[in-house]
């Protein structure tokens, strides 16, 4: 029977040590939470959503992605037919940095860091004060690979949005595929 040196054996319980403090260290995305409002727990899974449409500023690029509920929604035509978003549709925005990539033949932008995540949530109950519709963003932090809240409650986007109010402050139409 061969025998483990001490030597090993104490190797691999320092690195089983470190590793295992870095991931108990390591942020849980989902615990985040704006103080007074929505978690990011409220909207686990959002990456794997369904895109409704890109956009791009001089600044930023976006994906508009929206859970299923939301989704029929928009195939039944929310907003545009003059009827709400049910309760439990919501809606995610996640925003790049642009950069022009190395490797495609022509000139073309492609998402850089992720700057912040932006949701909605409809909930006519929960936020009758605010069109039907709780808001939240969290913003990124690529040296510690964390998120912050931005804001204080559920209602901060709800200025913004008073614009498209007739679309059920939606801007983002479901683009034609």
């Amino acid at each position: 029977m061969t025998r483990t040196p001490y030597w090993l054996m104490g190797t691999i319980a320092v690195a089983l040590t470190v590793l295992g403090g870095a991931a108990i260290s390591a942020q849980d995305k989902h615990a985040v939470q704006v103080p007074n409002g929505l978690a990011l727990a409220e909207f686990r899974g959002y990456e794997d959503w369904q895109t409704v449409a890109v956009s791009k500023t001089d600044e930023e690029l976006a994906v508009i992605l929206a859970n299923p509920v939301a989704i029929e929604a928009y195939r039944a035509g929310v907003p545009g037919n003059g009827k709400p978003f049910p309760d439990g549709s919501r809606i995610a925005k996640v925003h790049w940095k642009p950069t022009t990539s190395a490797e495609a033949p022509a000139p073309t932008t492609v998402p850089d860091g992720l700057d912040n995540v932006d949701f909605m949530v409809r909930d006519s109950r929960r936020f009758a004060d605010s069109g039907g519709w709780g808001y939240a963003q969290f913003n990124h932090d690529a040296a510690s690979d964390s998120f912050t809240p931005d804001g204080t409650d559920a209602g901060c986007g709800y200025a913004c949005h008073t614009i498209v109010a007739s679309k059920d402050y939606v801007f983002t139409a479901y683009a034609k595929r």
